[in-house]
């Protein structure tokens, strides 16, 4: 599996953990010209979230979400404010991470660990 394979399989994984956390999945991969959001969803308190997800092997090289800089916040929050513009939306909004650990089993990856950072920028 390529690298983009497993970034689904880490969105996709990434998802599901949400779901299970009680957020409505409101938009998957929303693009706009200036980025691409993994994930919009709704947590329990009906706060907008925008979420990045970032999957890696290990930390090595340092943690998923350290990979989220500045520049990309800014194309994230740019991102959202499309969105919310896009959708006539009204309501708190917050930018989360989350961090998904996993490695390559042949060609299907396996998930090992998922990390949810609310609040992360």
């Amino acid at each position: 599996m390529n690298i983009q394979g497993t970034g689904k399989a880490g969105e996709d994984a990434a998802a599901a953990y949400l779901v299970k956390k009680g957020y409505r999945i409101a938009e998957r991969n929303y693009n706009c010209r200036i980025a691409e959001i993994d994930i919009v969803a709704y947590d329990e308190n009906d706060t907008l979230c925008f979420i990045e997800v970032k999957t890696r092997k290990n930390s090595d090289f340092g943690y998923p979400g350290e990979y989220v800089d500045r520049r990309k916040q800014q194309k994230i929050r740019l991102g959202a404010a499309s969105f919310i513009k896009h959708k006539r939306i009204d309501c708190e909004i917050r930018f989360d991470v989350v961090e998904v650990y996993a490695y390559m089993s042949g060609d299907t990856p396996k998930i090992t660990r998922i990390n949810h950072i609310e609040n992360a920028f």
